[in-house]
């Protein structure tokens, strides 16, 4: 490997990201799989975690190599692209005012909300009968 590494983490629902940055062409893997063939025909989750590396130009000497685990596919893509986008910063100060500007950089704390007991879904209720 070469001599530039950066590590960063990105969370979104219950997925955890993990990028690890060196020197190199520009290759994004994601579990070992690029982009294309880890979510597969779903072009937003692609769309999602290329976001932040279409911010700032000199990203193509860079190879990205990420980690996820947990969640579903969606938390997954958005964990991607927080990880990166901290990744990038890291990489660039100057261009930390274009990611906060397009969100990349704020933690989205949103999370499944838990079933409660005596109901069958964390909000929804039995019928109610007056009589």
């Amino acid at each position: 490997m070469s001599n530039v590494s950066y590590l960063s983490t990105g969370r979104r629902k219950n997925s955890i990201a993990r990028v690890r940055v060196s020197d190199g062409s520009g290759k994004i893997l994601i579990n070992d799989k690029t982009p294309d063939e880890y979510f597969g025909g779903l072009e937003r989750h692609k769309k999602t975690v290329l976001k932040p590396l279409g911010v700032w130009s000199g990203v193509k000497s860079y190879d990205f190599y990420v980690n996820v685990i947990g969640g579903g596919i969606s938390g997954q893509a958005g964990a991607v692209s927080h990880s990166l986008a901290r990744a990038v910063l890291n990489l660039n100060e100057a261009s930390k005012e274009a990611l906060r500007k397009e969100g990349l950089l704020t933690r989205d704390s949103r999370m499944v909300e838990r079933k409660k007991p005596g109901r069958p879904k964390a909000r929804k209720r039995f019928q109610f009968s007056k009589r």
